[in-house]
């Protein structure tokens, strides 16, 4: 015997409550992603995001480096990979939906 165990006689091994956990953390961490693995998940190449931005592809690295950004830069980042950005803010007894930071309506788009 090798001394090792497989991931699945681990996973067998722990309580139903345990496993029920593990499932839960590795299915949030599976929807938290930086931009850039959204836009390899979206299969888009940084050239392509550039284009569909308009700016050149420095700008989309550059972009996706950072830890801090208007949310109107981010918003647009999302609408080019065809996704909608929302703002939640969770509370222990509630989530609420920002709405401030909403795409702002033109005139001849507001009626």
């Amino acid at each position: 015997m090798t001394g090792r165990t497989s991931f699945s006689t681990l996973r067998n091994r722990m309580s139903p409550d345990a496993q029920a956990r593990a499932r839960a953390k590795s299915e949030a961490l599976e929807t938290e992603m930086a931009l850039a693995e959204v836009r390899r998940a979206m299969q888009l190449s940084q050239e392509e995001l550039a284009a569909i931005l308009q700016i050149n592809q420095a700008s989309v690295a550059k972009m996706e480096k950072r830890t801090d950004m208007y949310v109107g830069t981010v918003r647009r980042f999302i609408q080019a990979m065809g996704g909608e950005l929302e703002i939640i803010a969770r509370f222990p007894d509630r989530e609420i939906k920002i709405d401030q930071f909403a795409e702002e309506k033109t005139p001849a788009s507001a009626g």
